[in-house]
């Protein structure tokens, strides 16, 4: 697949998603900017917004599947991760796979649960990969997390931990929508009888892992490389950033090359 294909398919990607969410084209772009730089995705915005059903369209326009964990105070490691449960037929203990388990996980309200409980995502976020009593099981592939957090109430919250931050690559907010697209929501509302629009995908698994490959055949020129170790660096001295990243450059380099998707010369 080369850049111009996947720069239509990642089109029919977002179409797909705007039948069914009221949203910014740049706001779903960026989530979808998350996948093509195998990243994950951190969405702070006031309930009712529609981030759990950019979560879910988003995952279906894929074709991939979708698991919502909902973070609560009560939310122990397992919940999340899975734990081995004892087969009385089989007298032996098998291993009942977590909500992590699939390619979309939205992670809702993820502020809601312990450090303990968000530790769990950890591992899963940066090495696709969960362990449970010693044994590690791989996750789907793709995956990626889209977490959601109230940024109004902090009643009952824990604040992420710096290493679970760090592992976010795009941190977005939808925003209320604008009072024609507010209007444009009532009016499809009105005009279907299920809660919820249903999404058509636009992509299957194998072809997202595809589209994943793209920007890694993008130049990306000496001046943009040295714009952003200046940008990276810069976090570092500045007394104003309690703390600089190195994994930032890493990141902004990965999403720079997925930017390159709509640029038909293969370079950016």
């Amino acid at each position: 697949m080369d850049v111009a294909e996947a720069s239509t398919r990642c089109d029919a990607v977002l179409e797909a998603v705007e039948r069914a969410v009221i949203a910014d084209r740049s706001f779903l772009e960026t989530v979808l900017l998350g996948v093509l730089a195998r990243g994950h995705v951190l969405l702070e915005d006031v309930p009712g917004t529609g981030k759990t059903l950019t979560a879910r369209s988003m995952a279906t326009a894929l074709g991939l599947s979708f698991s919502r964990i909902q973070f609560t105070p009560d939310l122990l490691p397992s919940d999340v991760t899975g734990t081995h449960i004892f087969d009385e037929r089989e007298r032996r203990f098998e291993f009942n796979e977590g909500p992590i388990f699939a390619n979309v996980v939205l992670a809702d309200e993820i502020n809601r649960a312990p450090p303990k409980t968000q530790s769990a995502l950890l591992e899963a976020m940066e090495e696709r990969q969960v362990t449970a009593e010693g044994e590690t099981r791989e996750l789907p592939d793709p995956f990626f997390v889209i977490a959601t957090q109230n940024p109004i109430e902090q009643e009952g919250t824990f604040a992420l931990p710096e290493a679970q931050i760090d592992r976010f690559a795009v941190k977005t907010s939808m925003g209320y929508p604008s009072y024609d697209g507010e209007a444009e929501l009532l009016y499809r509302r009105a005009g279907r009888v299920e809660r919820s629009p249903s999404v058509e995908s636009a992509l299957s698994p194998d072809q997202v892992r595809a589209v994943q490959r793209v920007p890694e055949t993008v130049r990306v020129d000496d001046d943009l490389i040295r714009y952003i170790l200046d940008i990276t660096r810069a976090t570092r001295e500045d007394p104003r950033v309690a703390s600089g990243s190195r994994r930032a450059a890493r990141s902004a380099c990965s999403k720079r090359h997925a930017r390159g998707r709509s640029s038909p010369g293969g370079s950016t």
